[in-house]
Protein backbone atom coordinates (compact mmCIF):
# COMPACT_ATOMS: atom_id res chain seq x y z
CA UNK A 1 0.00 0.00 0.00
CA UNK A 2 1.66 3.43 -0.71
CA UNK A 3 1.05 5.90 2.23
CA UNK A 4 1.09 9.21 1.75
CA UNK A 5 4.61 10.62 3.69
CA UNK A 6 2.28 13.42 6.04
CA UNK A 7 -0.39 10.54 6.47
CA UNK A 8 -1.60 10.21 10.62
CA UNK A 9 -3.22 7.20 10.19
CA UNK A 10 -2.58 3.61 8.78
CA UNK A 11 -4.97 0.65 8.91
CA UNK A 12 -3.42 -0.33 12.35
CA UNK A 13 -3.35 3.23 13.48
CA UNK A 14 -6.93 3.35 12.78
CA UNK A 15 -7.78 -0.23 14.42
CA UNK A 16 -5.87 1.09 17.49
CA UNK A 17 -7.73 4.43 17.86
CA UNK A 18 -11.10 2.97 17.56
CA UNK A 19 -10.63 0.20 20.23
CA UNK A 20 -9.33 3.25 22.46
CA UNK A 21 -13.02 4.51 21.94
CA UNK A 22 -14.00 0.82 22.31
CA UNK A 23 -12.26 0.59 25.43
CA UNK A 24 -13.86 4.03 27.30
CA UNK A 25 -11.62 6.59 25.94
CA UNK A 26 -13.92 9.67 24.94
CA UNK A 27 -13.85 10.53 21.01
CA UNK A 28 -11.98 14.10 21.72
CA UNK A 29 -9.01 12.34 23.55
CA UNK A 30 -8.66 9.62 21.02
CA UNK A 31 -8.41 12.10 17.95
CA UNK A 32 -6.15 14.35 20.52
CA UNK A 33 -3.92 11.31 20.55
CA UNK A 34 -3.84 10.37 17.09
CA UNK A 35 -3.50 13.72 15.74
CA UNK A 36 -6.52 13.80 13.92
CA UNK A 37 -9.90 15.86 13.97
CA UNK A 38 -13.30 14.46 15.79
CA UNK A 39 -14.71 13.77 12.53
CA UNK A 40 -12.14 11.11 11.44
CA UNK A 41 -12.32 9.41 14.84
CA UNK A 42 -16.28 9.32 14.24
CA UNK A 43 -15.96 8.23 10.88
CA UNK A 44 -13.72 5.16 11.34
CA UNK A 45 -15.61 4.06 14.34
CA UNK A 46 -18.95 4.01 12.71
CA UNK A 47 -17.00 2.33 9.87
CA UNK A 48 -15.65 -0.39 12.14
CA UNK A 49 -19.14 -0.78 13.47
CA UNK A 50 -20.31 -1.60 10.10
CA UNK A 51 -17.72 -3.77 8.72
CA UNK A 52 -15.49 -4.82 11.21
CA UNK A 53 -11.73 -4.48 11.20
CA UNK A 54 -11.98 -5.19 6.99
CA UNK A 55 -13.47 -2.03 6.94
CA UNK A 56 -10.58 0.04 8.48
CA UNK A 57 -8.72 -0.74 5.57
CA UNK A 58 -8.46 1.84 2.09
CA UNK A 59 -10.32 1.87 -0.30
CA UNK A 60 -10.87 3.65 -3.94
CA UNK A 61 -12.74 7.40 -3.69
CA UNK A 62 -14.25 6.33 -7.24
CA UNK A 63 -17.95 6.59 -6.81
CA UNK A 64 -19.41 3.45 -7.49
CA UNK A 65 -21.96 5.08 -9.96
CA UNK A 66 -20.90 8.01 -12.38
CA UNK A 67 -23.35 10.71 -12.46
CA UNK A 68 -22.83 10.58 -16.29
CA UNK A 69 -21.17 7.43 -17.42
CA UNK A 70 -19.45 7.72 -21.01
CA UNK A 71 -21.90 5.72 -23.47
CA UNK A 72 -20.82 2.51 -24.52
CA UNK A 73 -20.97 3.93 -28.09
CA UNK A 74 -18.54 6.68 -27.40
CA UNK A 75 -16.65 4.21 -25.89
CA UNK A 76 -16.09 2.22 -28.81
CA UNK A 77 -15.84 5.03 -31.03
CA UNK A 78 -12.64 6.17 -28.91
CA UNK A 79 -10.93 2.64 -29.60
CA UNK A 80 -12.24 2.69 -33.43
CA UNK A 81 -10.49 5.89 -34.10
CA UNK A 82 -7.76 4.89 -32.03
CA UNK A 83 -6.93 1.75 -34.39
CA UNK A 84 -7.19 4.65 -37.27
CA UNK A 85 -4.44 5.91 -35.53
CA UNK A 86 -5.84 9.12 -34.51
CA UNK A 87 -4.28 11.43 -31.79
CA UNK A 88 -5.84 11.71 -28.23
CA UNK A 89 -6.53 15.39 -29.07
CA UNK A 90 -7.97 14.43 -32.07
CA UNK A 91 -10.24 11.50 -30.95
CA UNK A 92 -11.79 14.02 -28.14
CA UNK A 93 -12.52 16.86 -30.71
CA UNK A 94 -14.57 14.16 -32.97
CA UNK A 95 -16.17 12.53 -30.02
CA UNK A 96 -16.93 15.72 -28.37
CA UNK A 97 -15.84 14.01 -24.98
CA UNK A 98 -12.96 15.40 -22.76
CA UNK A 99 -8.80 14.58 -23.51
CA UNK A 100 -8.70 12.93 -19.89
CA UNK A 101 -11.59 10.90 -21.07
CA UNK A 102 -9.67 9.47 -23.86
CA UNK A 103 -6.91 8.91 -22.31
CA UNK A 104 -8.14 6.82 -19.78
CA UNK A 105 -9.98 4.92 -22.18
CA UNK A 106 -6.93 4.46 -24.15
CA UNK A 107 -4.82 3.61 -21.19
CA UNK A 108 -7.50 1.05 -20.10
CA UNK A 109 -7.64 -0.78 -23.19
CA UNK A 110 -4.66 -0.59 -23.56
CA UNK A 111 -3.87 1.24 -26.57
CA UNK A 112 -1.90 4.93 -25.18
CA UNK A 113 1.44 4.22 -27.26
CA UNK A 114 1.43 3.96 -31.03
CA UNK A 115 2.91 0.55 -30.88
CA UNK A 116 0.70 -0.87 -28.52
CA UNK A 117 -1.22 -0.71 -31.64
CA UNK A 118 1.20 -3.48 -33.55
CA UNK A 119 1.60 -6.04 -30.55
CA UNK A 120 5.15 -7.22 -30.80
CA UNK A 121 5.62 -10.32 -31.98
CA UNK A 122 5.96 -13.37 -29.94
CA UNK A 123 9.25 -14.60 -29.17
CA UNK A 124 10.42 -17.27 -31.57
CA UNK A 125 13.08 -19.57 -29.13
CA UNK A 126 15.14 -21.94 -31.59
CA UNK A 127 18.22 -24.22 -31.19
CA UNK A 128 20.25 -25.72 -33.62
CA UNK A 129 20.65 -29.43 -32.80
CA UNK A 130 24.32 -29.60 -33.25
CA UNK A 131 26.92 -27.44 -32.08
CA UNK A 132 28.68 -25.66 -36.01
CA UNK A 133 24.92 -25.44 -37.22
CA UNK A 134 24.98 -21.90 -36.87
CA UNK A 135 27.28 -19.16 -34.94
CA UNK A 136 26.41 -15.76 -34.49
CA UNK A 137 28.00 -12.54 -35.07
CA UNK A 138 28.16 -9.23 -33.30
CA UNK A 139 30.49 -6.57 -32.54
CA UNK A 140 30.15 -4.23 -29.43
CA UNK A 141 32.00 -0.63 -29.44
CA UNK A 142 33.78 0.66 -26.34
CA UNK A 143 35.44 4.03 -25.34
CA UNK A 144 39.46 3.66 -24.87
CA UNK A 145 40.35 5.69 -21.54
CA UNK A 146 43.78 6.09 -19.77
CA UNK A 147 42.26 6.29 -16.10
CA UNK A 148 39.56 5.02 -15.06
CA UNK A 149 36.12 6.31 -15.59
CA UNK A 150 32.65 7.45 -13.81
CA UNK A 151 31.23 4.24 -14.96
CA UNK A 152 32.70 2.48 -12.51
CA UNK A 153 34.49 5.13 -10.19
CA UNK A 154 30.72 7.27 -9.69
CA UNK A 155 33.22 10.44 -10.08
CA UNK A 156 33.04 12.80 -13.13
CA UNK A 157 35.35 15.48 -11.57
CA UNK A 158 37.39 16.58 -14.42
CA UNK A 159 36.02 13.74 -17.29
CA UNK A 160 33.67 15.67 -19.21
CA UNK A 161 33.82 14.56 -23.20
CA UNK A 162 37.09 15.33 -24.68
CA UNK A 163 35.50 15.96 -27.97
CA UNK A 164 33.04 18.05 -26.46
CA UNK A 165 35.60 19.66 -25.77
CA UNK A 166 37.89 19.87 -28.92
CA UNK A 167 40.65 18.50 -27.45
CA UNK A 168 40.15 15.13 -29.43
CA UNK A 169 40.12 12.17 -27.54
CA UNK A 170 41.28 8.32 -27.02
CA UNK A 171 39.07 6.60 -29.91
CA UNK A 172 37.46 3.32 -29.80
CA UNK A 173 37.84 0.00 -29.73
CA UNK A 174 35.34 -3.02 -31.04
CA UNK A 175 34.71 -6.21 -29.24
CA UNK A 176 33.64 -8.58 -32.21
CA UNK A 177 31.84 -11.20 -30.76
CA UNK A 178 31.18 -14.84 -32.41
CA UNK A 179 28.65 -17.17 -30.11
CA UNK A 180 27.55 -20.94 -31.19
CA UNK A 181 24.30 -21.16 -31.22
CA UNK A 182 23.58 -24.79 -29.79
CA UNK A 183 26.38 -25.43 -27.15
CA UNK A 184 26.66 -21.52 -27.03
CA UNK A 185 30.86 -21.46 -27.09
CA UNK A 186 31.80 -17.97 -27.67
CA UNK A 187 34.83 -16.56 -29.47
CA UNK A 188 35.41 -12.58 -28.81
CA UNK A 189 38.79 -10.72 -30.03
CA UNK A 190 39.19 -6.91 -29.96
CA UNK A 191 39.89 -5.36 -33.19
CA UNK A 192 40.19 -1.10 -33.85
CA UNK A 193 37.67 -0.89 -35.95
CA UNK A 194 34.31 -2.70 -37.66
CA UNK A 195 35.35 -2.72 -41.38
CA UNK A 196 34.92 -5.47 -43.80
CA UNK A 197 38.43 -6.33 -43.36
CA UNK A 198 38.39 -6.71 -39.38
CA UNK A 199 35.16 -8.56 -39.97
CA UNK A 200 36.30 -11.02 -42.00
CA UNK A 201 39.66 -11.73 -40.48
CA UNK A 202 37.61 -12.20 -37.33
CA UNK A 203 35.39 -14.86 -39.11
CA UNK A 204 38.46 -16.47 -40.37
CA UNK A 205 40.02 -17.00 -36.44
CA UNK A 206 36.31 -18.17 -35.14
CA UNK A 207 36.24 -20.81 -37.42
CA UNK A 208 40.01 -21.76 -36.89
CA UNK A 209 38.75 -22.14 -33.12
CA UNK A 210 35.99 -23.56 -33.49
CA UNK A 211 37.81 -26.07 -35.80
CA UNK A 212 40.45 -26.57 -32.87
CA UNK A 213 37.61 -27.84 -30.54
CA UNK A 214 36.31 -30.27 -33.01
CA UNK A 215 33.60 -28.15 -34.66
CA UNK A 216 32.51 -27.78 -38.23
CA UNK A 217 30.73 -24.45 -38.75
CA UNK A 218 27.87 -24.71 -41.67
CA UNK A 219 25.98 -21.35 -41.20
CA UNK A 220 26.75 -17.53 -40.04
CA UNK A 221 24.28 -15.17 -38.84
CA UNK A 222 24.69 -11.14 -38.67
CA UNK A 223 22.83 -8.38 -38.62
CA UNK A 224 22.83 -5.38 -41.45
CA UNK A 225 26.14 -3.98 -40.32
CA UNK A 226 28.05 -2.73 -43.31
CA UNK A 227 31.10 -4.97 -43.06
CA UNK A 228 28.84 -7.99 -43.09
CA UNK A 229 26.89 -6.87 -46.19
CA UNK A 230 29.74 -6.38 -48.00
CA UNK A 231 31.33 -8.10 -51.40
CA UNK A 232 34.58 -9.21 -49.22
CA UNK A 233 32.39 -10.68 -45.97
CA UNK A 234 30.21 -12.67 -48.83
CA UNK A 235 33.85 -13.92 -50.75
CA UNK A 236 35.27 -14.67 -46.93
CA UNK A 237 31.70 -17.62 -46.43
CA UNK A 238 31.96 -18.64 -50.14
CA UNK A 239 35.79 -19.25 -49.40
CA UNK A 240 34.75 -20.94 -45.80
CA UNK A 241 31.72 -23.00 -47.11
CA UNK A 242 29.40 -21.40 -45.00
CA UNK A 243 25.73 -20.33 -45.27
CA UNK A 244 25.28 -16.23 -44.71
CA UNK A 245 22.42 -15.23 -42.76
CA UNK A 246 21.30 -11.84 -42.46
CA UNK A 247 18.36 -10.75 -39.35
CA UNK A 248 15.66 -8.69 -40.48
CA UNK A 249 16.26 -5.16 -40.17
CA UNK A 250 15.07 -3.80 -36.40
CA UNK A 251 15.01 -7.42 -35.20
CA UNK A 252 17.72 -7.69 -32.61
CA UNK A 253 16.42 -10.30 -30.80
CA UNK A 254 16.50 -12.64 -33.96
CA UNK A 255 20.73 -12.52 -33.32
CA UNK A 256 19.48 -12.48 -29.23
CA UNK A 257 22.18 -15.37 -28.76
CA UNK A 258 24.96 -13.01 -29.24
CA UNK A 259 23.04 -10.02 -28.20
CA UNK A 260 22.91 -11.92 -25.09
CA UNK A 261 26.57 -12.92 -24.40
CA UNK A 262 27.56 -8.64 -25.30
CA UNK A 263 25.04 -7.90 -21.61
CA UNK A 264 26.78 -10.63 -19.48
CA UNK A 265 30.16 -9.80 -21.23
CA UNK A 266 29.68 -5.63 -20.03
CA UNK A 267 28.30 -6.68 -16.68
CA UNK A 268 30.89 -9.39 -15.96
CA UNK A 269 33.70 -8.22 -18.14
CA UNK A 270 33.57 -4.52 -19.03
CA UNK A 271 32.63 -3.27 -16.41
CA UNK A 272 33.19 -5.45 -13.70
CA UNK A 273 35.90 -3.94 -11.85
CA UNK A 274 38.20 -0.54 -12.40
CA UNK A 275 40.42 -0.65 -14.94
CA UNK A 276 43.26 1.52 -15.15
CA UNK A 277 43.29 1.20 -19.25
CA UNK A 278 41.74 0.31 -21.79
CA UNK A 279 44.67 -2.00 -22.64
CA UNK A 280 44.46 -3.68 -19.16
CA UNK A 281 40.28 -3.95 -19.96
CA UNK A 282 40.70 -5.77 -22.95
CA UNK A 283 43.77 -7.99 -21.83
CA UNK A 284 41.04 -9.75 -19.33
CA UNK A 285 38.92 -10.26 -22.21
CA UNK A 286 40.52 -13.93 -23.39
CA UNK A 287 40.45 -14.81 -19.23
CA UNK A 288 36.86 -14.18 -19.13
CA UNK A 289 35.87 -15.79 -22.39
CA UNK A 290 37.59 -18.61 -21.20
CA UNK A 291 35.96 -18.64 -17.73
CA UNK A 292 32.15 -18.20 -19.89
CA UNK A 293 32.98 -21.37 -21.53
CA UNK A 294 34.77 -23.47 -19.39
CA UNK A 295 33.16 -22.73 -15.93
CA UNK A 296 30.50 -20.44 -16.27
CA UNK A 297 27.21 -22.34 -15.92
CA UNK A 298 24.65 -20.97 -18.53
CA UNK A 299 20.85 -19.93 -17.75
CA UNK A 300 20.08 -20.95 -21.42
CA UNK A 301 21.17 -24.65 -20.96
CA UNK A 302 20.33 -25.59 -17.80
CA UNK A 303 23.17 -24.60 -15.97
CA UNK A 304 25.49 -26.34 -17.67
CA UNK A 305 28.87 -24.59 -19.00
CA UNK A 306 28.82 -24.44 -22.89
CA UNK A 307 31.63 -26.56 -23.42
CA UNK A 308 30.01 -29.82 -21.56
CA UNK A 309 27.61 -29.36 -24.59
CA UNK A 310 30.51 -30.86 -27.21
CA UNK A 311 30.19 -34.47 -25.03
CA UNK A 312 33.89 -34.44 -24.92
CA UNK A 313 35.33 -37.41 -22.83
CA UNK A 314 37.84 -36.50 -19.79
CA UNK A 315 40.87 -36.85 -21.96
CA UNK A 316 39.58 -34.19 -24.58
CA UNK A 317 38.28 -31.74 -22.03
CA UNK A 318 42.17 -32.02 -20.07
CA UNK A 319 43.98 -31.63 -23.64
CA UNK A 320 42.24 -28.92 -24.62
CA UNK A 321 41.44 -26.97 -21.10
CA UNK A 322 44.53 -24.15 -20.40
Amino acid sequence: MNIHKNARLTPIGRERMVRQVLSGQTLQAAAHAAGVCLRTVRKWVARHGTEGVAGLQDRSSRPDKLNRPTSQQTLDKIIELRRKRLTGKHIAHVTGVSAATVSRVLRRAGLSRIKDLEPREPERRYEYKNPGDMIHLDIKKFGKFDRPGHRVTGDRTGQSNPRARKQGGHGWEYMHVCVDDASRIAFTDIYRDEKKESAVAFLKAAVAYYQMLGVTINRVMTDNGGCYKSKLFAAACAQLGLRHIRTKPYTPRTNGKAERFIQSAIREWAYARTYQTSRQRAEHLPGWTHMYNWHRPHGGIKDKTPISRLGWKRDNLLRHHI
